[in-house]
């Protein structure tokens, strides 16, 4: 599952030296990441990226390039519970961090195109939700107008009124990424790309353990969506959503708007050109049937159902490219940037944008950035004040206590579904994956491209019993969104660990099979 917009293999990276001591580490090669490394070494810091993959190899390099401050129904959502002061600081923040990709777009040549944001009611039954946004948009701010039902009868999808906001903008977001790791090296920054941080220290002085070796800093910088350190317990405050994109190939009319549903199933859909993408392989992008992570029968029939309603509205699509995404969101939807409890304000981390990075994310760097640098507060933009000073509102702890409600069942439910069905059990087919129980402990067994392997099923960073991705192939924590390869190598959340690759012969774990394929990351060990 790659998302369209890999085009290229980016800039090379900085050789990895064990030991070496920067003012500045930033752990994540993202939206939020770069713009951060990139603010503070044009300020003179010393500033190196440490990022476990390539550039972009999560959410940032897998959204679908809508860069918008109308944001479905998130304004009318916040509005319901919270004073119109924090909706206005959301927007001006969003607002800035917006205009600083743009104005870094402009100055390294990414190219974006002009759009119009629609936020849109499929149906009358969410006509409603479309008045709360208009109001709530237009208190803080925003140049909104509303859409009547029959004002845009060209579209080809059901739509019964909208919110619009224009010069809006659609980008490739990988092109994007590529550039700012590109101006950070050339003003002097480090990138190391394929080094896994597996550890982070406050005291005594900050550093990071990777599987490369350790590095230090005066500080650090987690811009790695899930905070990797358990401080403040911000894995309990954020949910983990997955959500789907497809793209296709189309020969008809494709709507020159960014589009995104109010009402279910949750449609998110854009036209791709030469300007904002890969033009020449797909027109059209549709998204949408997002979920919790690891609590929905199978992904893969979320895929399946993006393709065939895009058939029936857009007839003759063919999908090129799928792919899905990770995002984190908080309770109250506001983004949690700032310094890690109990790390004596040398950890600073960001989290919960809510599938929204392309504008948070540079917002989030800008108050990182200027907290770094001591910038003092009267000379930060409102915004900063006002959400750092946030209340925490009876609604937001009940949405926070339904989730963690929900926690603790999928706890207890996965316990007590894998006691069902005992080890040895059937090789799975291709592609699927099956969690039974061996001695009272749940064992996860897959076949992925011919190989059969077992791992435990068992999280590492809280003990939640995992569920099979049937679209990525992949064990998936409904606890707390980390996720795993097939193999067990961990691949984000804020499990920090591998799982353990189960290979006893006196116990095996496929029917008439003694043993399985061992993993990379045991064969590394």
């Amino acid at each position: 599952m790659e998302p369209l917009w890999r085009a290229d293999d980016g800039p090379d990276d900085t050789p990895f030296v064990p030991g070496a001591t920067h003012d500045v580490i930033v752990v994540g090669a993202g939206v939020t990441g770069l713009t951060t490394a990139l603010m503070l070494v044009r300020e003179g810091y010393d500033v190196a990226v440490v990022e476990a993959e390539r550039i972009g190899a999560l959410a940032s390099g897998a959204n679908t390039g809508k860069l918008s401050l109308l944001q479905g129904s998130v304004l009318s959502t916040l509005r319901r519970h919270h004073p119109s002061s924090l909706a206005r600081a959301y927007v001006e923040a969003n607002r800035d961090g917006a205009q600083w990709l743009r104005d870094f777009a402009a100055e390294a040549g990414v190219p974006l195109s002009a759009r119009t944001a629609f936020s849109y009611a499929q149906s009358d039954a969410g006509a409603s939700t479309i008045d709360d946004e208009t109001a709530a948009a237009a208190e803080a701010g925003l140049a909104v107008r509303r859409v009547p039902a029959g004002a845009d009868a060209d579209l080809p999808f059901p739509f019964a009124a909208a919110v619009a906001l224009d010069d809006q903008a659609a980008l490739d977001p990988q092109r994007l990424l590529h550039a700012l790791a590109r101006a950070f090296l050339a003003a002097g920054g480090t990138l190391h790309t394929g080094a896994r941080v597996t550890r982070v220290h406050a005291v005594p002085s900050p550093c990071i353990e990777t599987d490369a070796g350790s590095m230090r800093a005066d500080h650090i910088v987690l811009a790695t969506g899930a905070a990797i350190l358990d401080r403040g317990l911000y894995f309990a405050k954020t949910r983990g959503l997955r959500s789907y994109c497809v793209a296709f190939a189309y020969d008809g009319d494709v709507p020159d708007g960014l589009y995104l549903s109010v009402d279910g199933p949750t449609r998110s859909i854009r036209s791709v050109t030469p300007e904002d993408g890969p033009g020449d392989r797909a027109q059209l992008i549709v998204g949408g049937n997002g979920h919790p992570v690891g609590r929905v029968g199978s992904e893969q029939e979320r895929v399946d159902d993006i393709v065939a309603w895009t058939r029936e509205h857009f007839p003759g699509a063919e999908p090129v490219a799928h792919w899905s995404a990770q995002d984190y969101e908080s309770h109250n939807l506001i983004p949690f940037v700032g310094a890690l409890p109990r790390s004596l304000g040398r950890v600073r981390f960001a989290t919960g944008y809510g599938k929204w990075g392309l504008s948070n994310g540079p917002a989030a760097a800008l108050r990182l950035s200027a907290e770094i640098r001591r910038v003092p507060r009267r000379e930060r933009p409102r915004w900063m004040s006002v959400i750092a000073h946030r209340l925490t509102v009876p609604a937001d702890l009940g949405r926070g206590g339904v989730e963690n409600i929900r926690v603790g069942w999928e706890a207890a439910s996965g316990w007590l579904g894998a006691q069902r069905v005992p080890v040895p059990v059937p090789r799975p087919a291709e592609g699927e994956g099956v969690v039974a129980s061996r001695g009272g402990q749940p064992v996860g067994v897959s076949t992925v491209d011919g190989v059969t392997r077992a791992v435990s099923a068992v999280c590492t960073h809280l003990g939640g019993v995992l569920s099979w991705n049937d679209a990525e192939c992949t064990w998936d924590c409904p606890l707390h969104a980390s996720r795993f390869t097939a193999d067990g190598e961990r691949i984000e959340g804020p499990a920090l660990d591998d799982l353990p690759r189960l290979d006893d012969p006196s116990a095996p774990a496929v029917e008439g099979d003694p043993g399985v394929t061992r993993s990379r990351a045991q064969e590394r060990r």
